[in-house]
Parts: structure tokens; C-alpha cells; sequence
């Protein structure tokens, strides 16, 4: 029997989407982002030196087929990432109509999104008094504060001191199908906002708003700073997924970082937890070791996405980009015949682009296992990448993917 691995890099898109012209940051088409390309191009400029030096260095990740994946996505070739891939490489579109994360996860795993998603558009006053009433009397408060698109730590440094004068949680928004609530640990009470988001998530769901977030934070004015408590409510996806399948033939799932979140707990068996990305990499080098046989391990490491995408921190997200390269080559290193593990992405959020919201860029295939042949898969869909899994698995159900690795 064998072990399969999906490896998400939380919004580390190449470039390339077709129908990137229909998505925007503040009224600018993501029309040429390109998340990977960008920041390689900047740290081949001495543009993101910051913690680090020179340019991008991804050997392992390069060596799958990394910098040929965004040449195939976007035409670009990105300094530093020439390597002849010695894996199993390609690149992925999209088409739900979406660039967020329950879309990009739930298409990964075979099931793509079959409806529109509400998005609150207003960048002020964003929602309708009659949900802000609701908030209110969940919250036990007479108002909310915040009510508006902003980044998570803008609105906490803008708002927190005021939320722990009044006791009212700060409820804002994006250009992502979200509805965030960030309260204080201590002032307003951890389990209290995690109880609010709870009662409100029926309500914004019937709405096909993707998730209700809890934004914990702690500190005070001046140092506020975001815990590890963050939970997201997210509306169940349509359909039986990826993770779905393998629980129900029997098989021990594995849910590293968000992945239960963003699945509605649905298929997995057990769930790997942390305060970041790092020991979200503990949990999958030790799985390598001794998750079980036909047992399927999905993973996201958020912070590419979290730290330094939407702050765009091009230097940050080069940090963290080399810093998972070396961990990722531990991981390879532990796999075993018959394994395969495919890393790749959900949505772009190129730290060059305008604004501080998710680009619509396609995402890299990139798949090892031990003993399989180099090959390029070329250009296929977010849900081929369940499909091949599932296939590699023996599972019966495929979804609406094909396997790139059936002979």
C-alpha cells in the first residue's frame, strides 16, 4: 500500500492565469502578478536583502521543477530558478470563480466551487445594518467597531485600544468572501469570540460568505499582537472531497495547520496543530516517519500568505520561501518507495503587486516520490491534482479531476 502527501504553500502562485483580467486589487487587474517570478526578480535586483542575501535560492524546490513550472505558467523566467527538474512538474488553473482559500483547497480536492461567492464590496460601511444588529446582540454590545475592508494588524493597532475601552468587537472584511472578527484574549475573552463566530456562521453562510475568522489578539496599544488561537468557520464544501474519499474507504487522514478548518472537519482522522509554520513543518517530517500506510497527510503552511503576502514583504516572503525550501528537502529525504507527495499552491499574493488582497495566478505541480521518473504533466486543473492522488491512493472516487500519472 502507499502514502500520499498534498503540500499547500498558502498563495506561492507563478503567474499565467487566463482570467486574471476579472480580478483586482484596489480597481488594478491582477493581469501579469506573478508571486514567484516577482520576488525572484527582486532578489536578483538586491531588492530583498532584509534577513537575507543575493538571489532566490529554492534547491530543492528547484530541482522538482519549480522554475520551469512558472515559465510554463507565465513565460517568465525567474533569475536564480534554473534548474533541470529531476520531478514531476507542471502547473495548475483554476475555475471557480474565486481567488481565496476555501476555493483554491476545495478544487484541489477535487470539488470546485459551484456557486458565486457573496463579497461584502463596500470598502466603508461594508455590511447591512442587519447583521451588524445581529453581531450586536450575539456579542451582548451595542455596536461593532471596524465595519470595513482592512488588513487583520492595521485594524487591531487602529481599533484595539477602543475595542478593549467599549468591549466592542472589531468586525471588518476584504476583497475575499470573509467576514473577520478580532477581539482581545483577555479583555473580551478567547472563548467568548470563538462562541460569537460560531453563532454568526449559519447566518453569513446561507449568505455563501466563505468564512466567519475569529482574529484573537493580545498585548496593548502599541504592541498588539495576533495569538494563535485564529479559528475559521467555514461553510462545508458541495461535495465529498479528496479528504472525504480516503476516511471513507477506510483510510487515516492526517490534517496538518488549517486544513480542518477549511473542510468543516469533514474526512479527517487527525488533526496537527501549531503556533506556525514551523512546527506545522515538525508535524510533517514526523509523518513522514509514521503516518500509516494508504494514509493520506494534507497540509498548509499559512504564513507565506498571513506574514507576507498581504503586508507585501517581499524580502519576508523570500525568508520564508528558503526557509521552507530546507525543510521540505528533510521531509523528501524521510519518504519512502511508493510514497508520493505533490506540493503546490491555492491562489497567488504577489508582495509586488498592488494592494494587499490575493492575485489570481496559476500554481505549481510539483510532485516527488521515491524511485518515480522525471516528467512535465504541463497544464492541468486544480482538481487533477485530487484526482492523481486518489489514483495513487486506489480510491474509487476521482472527482471532477483526472489523474496526470495514470499510464
Amino acid at each position: 500500500m502507499t502514502r500520499a502527501f498534498l503540500i499547500v504553500m498558502d498563495s506561492v502562485g507563478i503567474g499565467g492565469a487566463p482570467d486574471a483580467a476579472g480580478f483586482f486589487n484596489e480597481g488594478r487587474p491582477d493581469t501579469g502578478a506573478n508571486t514567484v517570478g516577482h520576488i525572484a526578480q527582486a532578489c536578483a535586483a538586491g531588492r530583498a536583502d532584509l534577513g537575507r542575501t543575493g538571489p532566490l535560492s529554492l534547491p530543492a524546490l528547484d530541482a522538482l521543477g519549480l522554475g520551469a513550472a512558472v515559465e510554463l505558467a507565465s513565460g517568465l523566467k525567474p533569475p536564480g530558478l534554473g534548474a533541470l527538474p529531476k520531478g514531476i512538474w507542471g502547473a495548475a488553473t483554476e475555475v471557480s470563480k474565486g481567488k481565496d482559500t476555501p476555493s483554491g483547497h476545495w478544487e484541489l480536492a477535487g470539488v470546485p466551487v459551484p456557486w458565486d461567492w457573496h463579497y461584502f464590496t463596500e470598502i466603508e460601511n461594508s455590511f447591512p445594518p442587519d447583521l451588524i444588529a445581529q453581531v450586536a446582540r450575539a456579542a451582548g454590545t451595542e455596536g461593532i467597531l471596524g465595519n470595513c475592508h482592512a488588513p487583520g494588524t492595521a485594524i487591531i493597532e487602529r481599533l484595539g485600544a477602543e475595542h478593549m475601552r467599549s468591549g466592542w468587537p472589531i468586525c471588518y472584511t476584504s476583497a475575499d468572501s470573509v467576514f473577520q472578527i478580532a477581539a482581545h484574549e483577555e479583555t473580551f475573552g478567547l472563548e467568548r469570540l470563538l462562541t460569537l463566530c460560531k453563532e454568526l456562521a449559519p447566518t453569513l453562510h446561507a449568505m455563501k460568505v466563505g468564512r466567519v475568522i475569529a482574529r484573537p489578539f493580545v498585548g496593548a496599544p502599541g504592541h498588539f499582537t495576533r495569538t494563535p488561537n485564529r479559528r475559521d468557520f467555514a461553510i462545508a464544501p458541495p461535495a465529498p472531497t479528496l479528504l472525504d474519499w480516503a476516511y471513507g474507504a477506510g483510510r487515516v487522514t492526517h490534517a496538518i495547520g488549517k486544513i480542518g478548518d477549511i473542510f468543516s472537519h469533514r474526512g479527517v482522522s487527525h488533526l496537527h496543530k501549531g503556533k506556525g509554520d514551523a512546527d506545522l513543518m515538525e508535524h510533517l517530517t514526523r509523518l513522514a516517519d509514521e503516518a500509516e500506510e494508504g494514509s493520506l497527510t494534507f497540509a498548509n503552511f499559512v504564513e507565506f500568505d498571513s506574514l507576507y503576502g498581504h503586508r507585501r514583504d517581499i524580502a519576508g516572503y523570500a525568508r520564508a520561501l528558503e526557509w521552507f525550501d530546507a525543510g521540505a528537502a528533510r521531509f523528501m529525504a524521510r519518504l519512502r518507495p511508493g510514497d508520493l507527495a505533490i506540493f503546490t499552491a491555492d491562489h497567488g499574493n504577489d508582495p509586488s503587486w498592488t494592494g494587499t488582497d490575493h492575485t489570481r495566478e496559476r500554481v505549481p505541480v510539483l510532485a516527488f516520490g521515491p524511485g518515480l521518473a522525471p516528467r512535465c504533466v504541463g497544464q492541468v486543473g486544480f482538481a487533477d491534482l485530487g484526482a492523481t492522488l486518489a489514483h495513487h491512493l486506489g480510491l474509487t472516487e476521482r472527482g471532477a479531476g483526472h489523474s496526470f500519472l495514470t499510464e
